[in-house]
């Protein structure tokens, strides 16, 4: 049995507790990238909203930014020379927020930036759901291709987390050409997007994106990153050897991550020799 290799790979999708539905310290997280034999992990946090109302059940407030970089700032200090920790966001777009994140991401030294369409919560059923599941799946393509035209972000985290809002409208074929044309915008502009590996315990129980979606990807060359999105530390890195075969039998040779804004690419081999269970 081959010994793993020199660590290499990033866990690039992650939560604090200050999002209010995850759980475990920063320490804690890092402690389980160590063992799973991960270079290192981001921090990507949910960005503060717009407005106190903006779904704050699921995201740290303004006034607790600071603490969140002092928070990673902290466990980067306790774990040098072992896990490589960096501080990330997970920023929610929507067409009209542009200057509040522009602000946002001024106000800290962010290593990833992921833009989100989450598609789930209320702020956005409310402006975008009117009753036509179609419709507002194609609202959401068109969102995530003006995602990464804003020049925001780094990566498009679980590009398909629509289709679980109405899993049983959830027609990929129906959707095949409004996906394509979103593709062929974010192919334009070098952003990366995610291949997150929670969608398994959704409902839709498969990666986000679907692997139909991950090969149109792969077929205009766009990067892909690698999530767990975790929310508590037992995640850190969870099936990222089925991620890796994934984007292996799509055809995908590399995968990438961000450090200092700047993507860096890993082969899929090395990566998957790389992980311990």
């Amino acid at each position: 049995m081959n010994q793993p290799s020199t660590p290499i790979l990033y866990d690039s999708h992650m939560h604090t507790p200050l999002c209010k539905h995850a759980r475990g310290t920063p320490e804690e997280y890092a402690a389980v990238a160590a063992r799973r034999g991960l270079a290192g992990i981001i921090f990507t946090c949910h960005n503060p909203g717009p407005s106190p109302d903006w779904s704050p059940q699921v995201r740290m407030s303004i006034d607790q930014l600071d603490e969140y970089v002092e928070m990673v700032a902290q466990a980067r200090e306790t774990w040098h020379g072992r896990i490589d920790i960096r501080l990330g966001l997970e920023c929610d777009y929507v067409p009209g927020i542009e200057g509040w994140l522009e602000d946002l991401l001024s106000r800290a030294d962010f290593h990833h930036v992921l833009g989100s369409i989450h598609a789930p919560l209320d702020y956005y059923r409310d402006a975008y759901d009117h009753g036509d599941p179609f419709a507002f799946q194609q609202i959401y393509f068109e969102h995530l291709a003006q995602s990464a035209e804003s020049g925001l972000f780094d990566t498009l985290a679980h590009p398909d987390l629509v289709k679980n809002v109405f899993p049983h409208n959830w027609r990929l074929d129906r959707l095949l050409n409004d996906i394509r044309r979103s593709l062929d915008r974010i192919a334009a502009t070098a952003v990366a997007m995610e291949l997150n590996t929670s969608g398994l315990h959704k409902r839709i129980r498969e990666m986000n994106p679907n692997p139909t979606m991950l090969a149109e990807m792969k077929a205009r060359d766009i990067p892909v990153v690698l999530g767990s999105d975790a929310h508590e530390p037992g995640r850190v890195a969870a099936d990222f050897l089925p991620a890796l075969n994934l984007l292996a039998d799509i055809g995908y040779a590399k995968a990438s991550f961000y450090l200092d804004r700047q993507r860096h690419e890993v082969d899929l081999e090395t990566a998957r020799n790389s992980l311990r269970p």
